[in-house]
């Protein structure tokens, strides 16, 4: 490719980002309002002052939402990613996929990290359908706990009832949680059409996935704010001070955060 040829196509994918950011922006806000409000509510209304925020991404690419809001700078303290080896890529890819299309699976994750009444639990795929996450959900909701859900629902409502990745329900995240927001993601998720190549390419729901979360941790932080509350943020290490600060939570939150 001559230099210059590809601005054309670096300036149609930011612009497709950007539009599909534009729309969470603009479509979701009384949803993410809404799950802000329940994040706030969670952690200011029990004496218990460090109440956790489980995220948990079941599907390959989706594990990344988890872990773009844990450990971050800028990002709530309280937040625990259950960073399952399941489904994450580094276990392998092939192994990954097969294990998100395995029902059962998410019932194993949930149980195993003893989720139960009073927690509050944010579900995070690109496209809302896997069996692991269908699982996650039904689990979770059995067991009493707040859900927040972050998926696609035109992905989900237009992929078919028999697709191999579905639960044996059929159902979709959207349909399972007490708020959920809308990602926006198209079926296939890629979205540049390349002349000579035959399928699309420049996939999107991660960007998708990471605005959501970061846009409602922020909202949530701010309602903490409103109320008088001192929200606990971590703060990058790499700058001035950050290693001292973060000193300050770490000895406080591990054991109780199983990643950190």
């Amino acid at each position: 490719m001559q230099n210059g040829r590809h601005v054309p196509l670096m300036r149609t994918y930011a612009e497709q980002v950007a539009g599909l950011i534009g729309r969470i922006e603009t479509e979701e806000a009384d949803a993410v309002g809404a799950a802000a409000t329940l994040i706030a509510d969670h952690l200011t209304g029990h004496q218990d002052a460090e109440r956790l925020i489980y995220v948990y991404g079941p599907g390959g690419h989706s594990n990344l939402a988890a872990q773009e809001v844990f450990f971050r700078a800028g990002g709530l303290v309280n937040v625990s990613a259950i960073l399952d080896e399941g489904t994450l890529l580094s276990g392998g890819a092939l192994r990954s996929m097969a294990i998100e299309r395995t029902p059962g699976y998410g019932r194993v994750v949930i149980e195993d990290n003893r989720l139960g009444a009073g927690d509050l639990l944010v579900l995070v795929n690109a496209y809302g359908i896997n069996a692991a996450l269908i699982d996650a959900a039904l689990t979770a909701r059995e067991r009493g706990v707040t859900l927040i859900g972050v998926s696609s629902r035109e992905h989900a409502d237009r992929t078919a009832p028999d697709h191999p990745a579905r639960h044996p329900t059929k159902r979709n995240l959207h349909d399972l949680v007490d708020l959920h927001i809308d990602t926006k993601v198209p079926v296939g998720d890629a979205v540049l059409e390349i002349e000579g190549v035959p399928e699309r390419v420049g996939a999107i729901s991660t960007f998708a996935n990471a605005y959501a979360l970061n846009v409602l941790m922020a909202a949530a932080i701010a309602e903490l704010a409103g109320r008088g509350a001192v929200p606990e943020i971590w703060r990058s290490g790499n700058a001035p001070g950050g290693d001292e600060r973060n000193a300050l939570f770490q000895d406080r939150f591990r054991g109780r955060v199983r990643w950190l």
